[in-house]
């Protein structure tokens, strides 16, 4: 089993790239080499320099490729989807001209992804993880988004060579059980791939382990986080929104939460896994102070349960 492990600016709090808490990009990318990675997802657009050349110098100097860039986005509204198309061209033609994590032997769509998450409807982000509390979309703006995911993963794989993959997240359109069978009965897997997450699915009530096991012909890509059981517990019972819940610190380095990730390397050395992992951690940015140390935390940690890391670029 070849495992490669990548990083995002998301552990150290870059979700939104408006955020006036954000730290420089240049010491993101200067602690994930620091701690050990060899990648790095783009982040959200306009975080990390969007000329291709700034951006390839940066990575550069810093040892780091591109794994992935993330769709972060209402992928419901009609009104929403011209900017998402320009933002699917941006992203994919910056991952295309940049250097690209490497590619591994036996996988079957090889870095870098495009990872496509639905996210915008406050509704469904203040009940995050409440699965008969969260309202389901209805069924015309359900077919809408997936006519819209169709869509931009014909325009990253077809003009790009971006293999675009989907991520049930916590907070958006898809997340549970239901939605993410949904998906997949809808969407082939030569269309997208899935990019499940550890996290998310914990959040959300899926045991990791289970929902890996039951989609794993469909991942090309896969996050790694952990969760506090116990801040978990407390913020699903106060109502929090998402968001809210990772500034708490409901997201924890690898090894300090509830997921058995001895029992998933066992599980992905079975199956034969042979693929990127990115670990995030989501938080406040202005508690980005202890995101070296985390990232280097969670990475460690993986090696000491048997994830072997391929550093070179």
């Amino acid at each position: 089993m070849t495992i490669h492990i990548a990083n995002a600016p998301c552990s150290w709090g870059v979700d939104d790239p408006d955020n006036p808490h954000l730290p420089p990009w240049s010491q993101v990318l200067r602690e994930a080499a620091a701690a050990g990675y060899a990648s790095i997802e783009l982040g959200p657009w306009r975080y990390l320099p969007t000329q291709a050349d700034e951006l390839c110098a940066a990575l550069r100097q810093h040892g780091l490729s591109l794994v992935a860039g993330t769709i972060f986005d209402d992928l419901v509204s009609e009104t929403n989807f011209a900017r998402i198309v320009e933002l699917t061209h941006n992203i994919c033609r910056n991952l295309s001209h940049v250097p690209s994590a490497r590619k591994i032997a036996g996988s079957r769509y090889p870095a870098p992804y495009l990872v496509i998450i639905d996210f915008g409807n406050p509704q469904r982000a203040k009940f995050a993880g409440h699965s008969q509390r969260a309202p389901r979309l209805s069924d015309a703006d359900w077919q809408r988004m997936i006519g819209h995911i169709n869509t931009i993963s014909d325009i990253a794989w077809r003009q790009y060579g971006v293999r675009p993959v989907i991520h049930p997240h916590a907070g958006g359109s898809i997340e549970f059980a239901d939605e993410i069978a949904r998906l997949a009965a809808q969407i082939p897997h030569q269309t997208a791939g899935l990019c499940l997450d550890t996290g998310h699915l914990y959040y959300s009530g899926m045991d990791p382990l289970t929902w890996l096991d039951k989609y794993f012909d469909r991942i090309d890509y896969l996050h790694f986080k952990d969760v506090d059981a116990a801040v978990f517990r407390r913020v699903l019972a106060s109502g929090v929104d998402f968001f809210s819940a990772c500034a708490e610190g409901v997201m924890c380095p690898l090894g300090q939460g509830a997921i058995d990730y001895p029992a998933l390397q066992a599980f992905l050395r079975e199956r034969g896994y042979q693929g990127w992992i990115t670990i995030e951690q989501e938080r406040d940015p202005r508690n980005a102070q202890g995101s070296l140390r985390d990232v280097s935390e969670s990475l460690r940690y993986l090696q000491s349960v048997g994830f072997k890391q391929e550093t070179a670029v």
